[in-house]
């Protein structure tokens, strides 16, 4: 089992394409979902680690390196203030000037609950029509 989620996690396969060798696919995934669930998979990995750290096999030496990372050609000449708001479509003013996208859209959301309920108290009120 756990050569078979070793194999999965170092080559990147999906479980269904395991060898054989490691036994049924769907036993090793469900073996390393409860375990990774339960927490054993990290008390397991944290054994390990502290065996291998007494015993001197882990160097823990740290070595980064600081390769270039280009931004690309839009990158370059970024805006330093946000963009204009867009204008209100078909001529309609804002209720207030400062008022962001986001506000316009929960104080149109909260129009269309109002309105919907209105619709259904009305139906609600009225004689049931036969058809």
């Amino acid at each position: 089992m756990i050569d078979g989620i070793l194999h999965r996690v170092r080559t990147g396969v999906q479980w269904r394409d395991l060898p054989e060798r490691f036994g049924p696919w769907k036993a090793v995934y469900e073996r390393h979902r409860l375990w990774s669930a339960d927490g054993t998979r990290e008390r397991l990995l944290q054994q390990v680690q502290a065996a291998t750290d007494a015993a001197g096999e882990i160097d823990w030496d740290v070595s980064v390196d600081s390769p270039i990372v280009r931004a690309h050609q839009h990158a370059a000449g970024a805006r330093t203030e946000p963009p204009p708001a867009p204008a209100p479509k078909g001529g309609e003013v804002a209720e207030q000037q400062g008022e962001t996208p986001w506000q316009s859209l929960l104080a149109r959301l909260a129009e269309v609950v109002q309105e919907a309920r209105a619709w259904a108290a009305r139906g609600a009120g009225s004689p049931a029509n036969s058809t």
